[in-house]
């Protein structure tokens, strides 16, 4: 089992210091989380299943894919992802741009974890169209890849058009991980047929059956590499780990902090109790 560690649920001032941390005592990921912008009008910040704004206007925001870029150059081992960005907010070659230089930056340590967004205003706010945000994002990673594998790519397609281009360099990586976020028939669909893996809420061993039946029936008959990350906040123990192992998960992401001050302690806790040094 390979273990990853959520920057984003720590205040910012500790990300550099839980990552290096993170790099030297045996965790494989750290994650950030990204949102481009808050509108101050909340009327479309509720958040799935809730009728409270999922957002505060006011939450400083970071471009994840630079800031993993400063944390490659304080790390060498620890892999570096995002839980999730959203990929189609911008032109394909802005998002593909960036995990290329992350990759290329960090000598192949990205991942690139994606979602089709919850959060209206931010579509709004940057003049695209809420309800297309998941063919977006399936075109979108359509174009990525021949970018990132191809020495010249031309496209013409529902949201995305360009004539012939080059796109160097490529990432370090031969084939640059892409992850789906999402727990909908429709992200679990793009998770299966068009990317490397999954990445679920957070979950226990009991709420993430139904979404890992729902991947194993929409990936029958499909062949190569696929890796399922959770984020797994409330483990019980080491034991519990091989259970998760039992459901076909590779990655849990864990939280063995309950305050950002915390996490630096809790690091070296966890590492110890569950043989990661």
């Amino acid at each position: 089992m390979r273990f990853g560690v959520p920057l984003g649920l720590l205040h910012p001032d500790a990300w550099r210091d839980v990552a290096v941390a993170a790099d030297e005592l045996g965790f494989e990921s750290v994650w950030l989380a990204e949102h481009l912008v808050f509108a101050t009008d909340l009327s479309l910040a509720a958040y799935p299943g809730s009728d409270k704004p999922g957002i505060r206007p006011a939450t400083p925001l970071f471009d994840a894919t630079a800031y993993l870029c400063l944390l490659a150059g304080l790390t060498s081992r620890v892999r570096l992802g995002t839980a999730v960005h959203l990929f189609a907010l911008r032109h394909p070659f802005v998002s593909a741009r960036a995990f290329a230089t992350l990759d290329q930056v960090s000598g192949g340590r990205a991942i690139c974890g994606v979602g089709a967004g919850w959060y209206e205003g931010e579509w709004v706010a940057a003049g695209l169209d809420f309800a297309t945000r998941g063919a977006r994002l399936d075109e979108a990673l359509t174009v990525a890849r021949r970018l990132w594998t191809e020495p010249a790519v031309a496209h013409e397609g529902r949201f995305y058009r360009f004539p012939e281009v080059a796109f160097e360099p490529k990432p370090a990586q031969e084939r640059l991980p892409v992850l789906a976020g999402g727990e909908s028939r429709a992200a679990l669909r793009r998770a299966a047929t068009l990317c490397d893996g999954w990445i679920s809420m957070p979950h226990t061993l009991e709420s993430v059956r139904p979404q890992l039946d729902a991947l194993a029936e929409l990936r029958a008959g499909r062949e190569g590499p696929f890796e399922v990350t959770v984020h797994a906040y409330a483990l019980s123990g080491p034991e519990e780990v091989a259970e998760w192992a039992k459901l076909g998960v590779d990655r849990l992401i864990v939280r063995p902090w309950t305050r950002s001050r915390d996490a630096l302690a809790a690091l070296p806790e966890f590492a110890a109790r569950y043989g990661l040094a």
